[in-house]
């Protein structure tokens, strides 16, 4: 599954999912809303790019890591601390190609999907610079 959405995301299912003959590992990776002094966090994204570039990056990552399946769901809207934003499974015939397709994958979705996150604060709220040349970073947010 590869997904842009509001609602959370049934990890369970999808590590269930990912076990299909040849599976040897799975890797999970689960970012969530950390408490750096914030509220909340918005995040925005530009939603038909970014599901052609998250289905382009699970394709690289499975040709380049031999990875069985890959699955990456990103959240949007207002989140709380403690809330899942980006959840990927991916697994593989050995826990190599699952580690590394993995890191891959976020690296990937850090440096080139149009997703945009605004912490929220007490004192109003910061936007969250972007490693990819269209995030907060490239372009002014207020």
């Amino acid at each position: 599954m590869i997904a842009v959405r509001t609602d959370d995301i049934d990890i369970g299912k999808l590590i269930s999912d990912a076990k299909q003959r040849g599976t040897g590992a799975i890797v999970v990776f689960d970012g969530v809303v950390r408490d750096d002094d914030i509220k909340e966090m918005n995040i925005e994204a530009y939603e038909e790019v970014a599901l052609k570039e998250l289905e382009r990056i699970a394709q690289d990552a499975k040709q380049k890591h031999n990875l069985l399946s890959v699955d990456i769901i990103h959240r949007t809207g207002r989140l709380v601390v403690g809330e899942n934003i980006l959840v990927t499974v991916v697994s593989a015939g050995h826990r190599e190609e699952a580690y590394a397709g993995s890191r891959f994958i976020i690296e990937a979705i850090k440096a080139g999907v149009p997703i945009w996150k605004k912490e929220l604060t007490n004192d109003g709220g910061r936007w969250v610079p972007g490693e990819h040349g269209h995030g907060a970073g490239s372009r002014k947010h207020k």
